[in-house]
């Protein structure tokens, strides 16, 4: 069993300036879940649920954001692409 990673792209200061802290941790929390998916996080998030693939949504504390993913699995790694917080 191999164990899937996370990891910001492009990088973290890209995409984490001028966020507040709490933000960031539940970014990095909801991206440690759904690393521990591993091949099933190219599922999650909305997109039609028969066509996995292709860039993930996932919402941030009860849609006052959203974070964009994208699951790479041969990788093993989910990618943090975008960031959008309206706080």
């Amino acid at each position: 069993m191999t164990v899937w990673k996370w990891d910001y792209n492009p990088s973290e200061e890209h995409l984490t300036d001028s966020l507040p802290v709490g933000v960031i941790a539940e970014v990095e929390r909801v991206a440690t879940e759904l690393a521990a998916l591993g091949r099933d996080a190219e599922t999650a998030g909305s997109r039609p649920e028969d066509k996995p693939g292709g860039l993930g949504n996932f919402p941030l504390f009860g849609g006052r954001g959203f974070i964009q993913f994208l699951a790479v699995p041969r990788r093993e790694c989910v990618c943090v692409c975008n960031i959008v917080w309206n706080g």
